[in-house]
């Protein structure tokens, strides 16, 4: 029992010890949450590239190279470099006769939101260029709101090195925006001394009757055959960007500069693809009759009907779907009377009128003027237009019927000779 005492005894004389070692010290303070500003650096050390420092502050810049050899999907990178220098001219409605590939940027961009306006900023702003050792890339990126000034700087002293601005929807948004925020700056913009093309409108023409969406991340996979991995979807980018200004978690960005790079390398590659099909539409290497037609309504509009007329013919004779048939046919039809050539017009409204198809009945009226006023058979023309009462009875059609049915029973009644 006297053992127990002393062993507690002991214990106690130690904590006492023990409590008055501590007894004095001062409370470690907690840790300080560290700025925003010390955070910053957290994207040069996740992503390899340099804080530029400009007289207007300083901001994040990155660069990258896809050498010669590689591929992006079918492309060879080699290949932009070999593209010709009037390769643009016919796509740009002349605008742009002659720009060596060298000379040309692409430019994509990421921003804080998809509706434009003057709240809205581009945050990342990427630029490819064509070069002998293959497709270089630079992307501007404002780590804070305070960075603007000095990205928006380094930008059009980039692109003064370029003659020809390329886009993807550029006109409608990038280049609007990014003029905003130029003026909104008090700075210039270096887009007035640049041709632009936008490369959505003849992508457009030349697939949007085979393809279900002319989206650059669709034709990517259906025309380049790249298929991503892991991409972030457009739409969330600008929440990851304000959730890095809340948190200053780079890595959360690493994606949004991945999907920056690869629209604008798929960019390059369908420039590559697309004016080269409206520089010669006749040679053009299409497989899909549909995408012949886009070609052809494009030189029917530029008054190119003989060529427009052979790609129609070209596109029927590689298949297409029934509805497109039938437009296609009413539309050679229509490009064979424009060009004086009635008779061969009337062959192809002859095969609409044949069948049961949306065209049918303008087809069967069609027919039923011309028994009537070149042929003078008014049999034929009224039998065209009871044709045509079956599909719709229309007040006109009807008025057309009794006209017609007077002119036959005329020609049948026999003149008396004098």
């Amino acid at each position: 029992m006297e053992d127990i005492r002393q062993q507690l005894a002991l214990l106690r004389q130690r904590i006492a010890r023990i409590d008055r070692k501590y007894a004095d010290a001062a409370a470690a303070p907690p840790p300080a949450a560290p700025s925003p500003r010390d955070t910053t650096g957290f994207v040069e050390e996740l992503i390899t590239g340099e804080v530029v420092r400009t007289p207007l502050g300083a901001h994040f810049e990155t660069a990258k190279l896809w050498e010669r050899h590689r591929r992006h999907g079918s492309m060879d990178i080699s290949s932009l470099a070999e593209l010709p220098a009037d390769l643009l001219a016919q796509l740009s409605g002349g605008s742009i006769p002659s720009a060596h590939p060298t000379r040309w940027a692409f430019l994509d961009a990421e921003t804080t939101g998809l509706a434009g306006g003057t709240g809205t900023c581009a945050f990342l702003v990427g630029v490819g260029s064509i070069a002998p050792e293959g497709f270089r890339l630079r992307q501007f990126f404002m780590r804070d709101y305070g960075d603007e000034p000095s990205m928006l700087s380094r930008l059009a002293e980039h692109l003064s090195q370029f003659d020809v601005l390329i886009t993807y929807n550029g006109k409608a948004f990038d280049q609007p925006l990014l003029e905003t925020r130029y003026r909104m700056s008090r700075a210039r913009h270096p887009f007035d001394r640049m041709e632009h093309l936008d490369l959505l409108f003849g992508a457009r023409r030349l697939w949007k009757l085979r393809l279900e969406s002319c989206r650059l991340v669709d034709l990517e996979g259906q025309i380049l055959g790249v298929e991503r991995q892991g991409d972030l979807p457009g739409e969330m980018i600008p929440y990851v960007y304000f959730d890095y200004l809340r948190t200053k978690a780079a890595f959360r960005l690493v994606p949004v500069f991945h999907h920056n790079a690869i629209d604008i390398l798929s960019l390059a590659c369908l420039t590559a693809i697309v004016p080269f099909a409206f520089r010669s539409p006749e040679g053009a290497a299409v497989r899909h009759g549909a995408d012949l037609i886009g070609l052809a309504r494009w030189l029917s509009q530029a008054e190119r009907r003989e060529e427009a007329l052979r790609l129609y013919r070209r596109a029927v004779d590689l298949g297409l779907p029934d509805a497109l048939l039938f437009k296609t046919l009413w539309e050679i039809a229509a490009l064979e009377k424009r060009l004086g050539r009635p008779d061969a017009a009337l062959a192809a409204i002859a095969d609409l009128a044949a069948s049961r198809n949306p065209y049918r009945l303008r087809a069967m009226e069609e027919l039923a003027k011309h028994y009537e006023h070149r042929e003078r058979n008014f049999a034929m023309a009224l039998e065209m237009t009871r044709g045509a009462l079956a599909i719709q009875d229309t007040p006109e059609i009807r008025r057309r019927e009794r006209r017609l049915q007077l002119r036959v029973e005329r020609s049948r009644t026999p003149r008396l000779a004098l």
